[in-house]
């Protein structure tokens, strides 16, 4: 098996409805998002996937939250926007952007330094 790691950051905020700290008033974070693809073979030129299309894949999230706030977005208008629900949204929306076998293996995301959340299926 073979994997490929591409990172990217972004700046937005949010508030953790019912969280019952201070975490639950608006705040913002430097976030850190990595998507690690994974698969059992590499093409004929000895790559898995693209990194250039994998970038073009995070980018088409990444844009819709970078210096936004992220409770006005759905599904985050309903659904609370910790670092666990943004990861699997990552997953959602990026996974359906790779044909088999070529699969996204596990979506990391980054609220400080010191601090992640992991999805994988």
């Amino acid at each position: 098996m073979f994997e490929v790691s591409v990172e990217e950051t972004f700046a937005a905020g949010h508030a953790l409805r019912g969280y019952g700290g201070k975490c639950e008033n608006v705040h913002g974070h430097n976030y850190r998002v990595q998507l690690t693809i994974e698969g059992p073979a590499l093409d004929n030129i000895g790559l898995l996937v693209d990194f250039v299309e994998v970038k073009r894949l995070i980018h088409s999230v990444v844009d819709r939250l970078d210096h936004r706030f992220i409770n006005d977005l759905p599904p985050f208008d309903i659904l609370n926007p910790s670092a666990e629900n943004l990861a699997k949204y990552f997953y959602d929306e990026i996974s359906s952007g790779l044909t088999s076998p070529v699969r996204l293996g596990r979506v990391k995301i980054w609220e400080t330094d010191i601090t992640s959340a992991t999805y994988r299926p």
